[in-house]
């Protein structure tokens, strides 16, 4: 129970990679503030030792007024987990100035703001870990997602420079980049890709699958191990990183 005592905050945290990781840290002891848009489904998943809070990241008001209510019911956050995005793709000739600030307000601004607003608290403690879920197109760039792609490189450049921010502090800043999870994004992009190319939906998933390096989709839970590895007291040295999770070299 190495995370007994402390509370983490995990956007996104109902569903897919937000919730699997929630899972990991409860099971090492942490309490787990876990938020997004529809209660109804947060309440559903609820564990002992997840609360759940609406909060939906591309609003800044209500990411400052809810962040603050969990450090009042249960302490400074010492884990901040900014999960919470979209994965949507366009052609660039396609991308509109409303679908690219959709991508932006979501996936760069939303990650910005949860990170600065349970900094606040971090830094009353001797000890914390950021965690920002990016994506193997943060690294590579993505074919047909330019701005979704642009947004997750934006997430790296950032916590790359909160982690330099705070160097010989005592709080780590990394991203975790995966490829292509089985979670309701993947479903739901299963849909789109077959109306688009007009395919069949297992070809469309194929064509997700085959992205993976080692031709599988990745399971949530992989990605919670990884961010509980973030959280090791072991892994203070790993800091200002990326830890890509694609079945392979990207």
């Amino acid at each position: 129970m190495m995370l007994s005592g402390k509370h983490a905050i995990v956007t996104g945290g109902g569903t897919g990679i937000g919730l699997a990781i929630a899972r990991a840290l409860v099971s090492e002891g942490a309490q787990v503030t876990i938020t997004g848009r529809r209660m109804e489904v947060l309440e559903q998943v609820a564990e002992p030792g997840m609360f759940p809070m609406v909060m939906d990241v591309t609003d800044e008001s209500q990411i400052v007024g809810v962040t603050a209510e969990a450090v009042a019911a249960r302490g400074p956050i010492q884990i901040c987990v900014a999960n919470a995005g979209i994965a949507e793709g366009k052609k660039l000739h396609k991308t509109s100035s409303e679908f690219w600030r959709k991508i932006m307000s979501t996936n760069l601004d939303g990650c910005f703001y949860t990170v600065r607003e349970s900094l606040k608290s971090m830094m009353t403690t001797d000890w914390g870990r950021v965690i920002a879920v990016s994506s193997i197109a943060g690294v590579r760039g993505s074919a047909g997602a330019g701005a979704y792609a642009a947004s997750k490189h934006g997430v790296i450049g950032m916590i790359r420079s909160f982690a330099e921010d705070f160097l010989g502090e005592p709080y780590t800043f990394n991203s975790i980049c995966p490829g292509y999870v089985d979670t309701p994004i993947v479903t739901r992009n299963t849909d789109s890709i077959s109306q688009r190319a007009g395919v069949s939906e297992q070809e469309a998933r194929d064509m997700m699958i085959n992205l993976n390096r080692h031709k599988r989709l990745i399971t949530p839970e992989e990605i919670g191990a990884a961010a509980l590895w973030l959280c090791n007291p072991l892994s203070e040295s790993t800091n200002g990183t990326e830890v890509l999770i694609g079945g392979g070299q990207v």
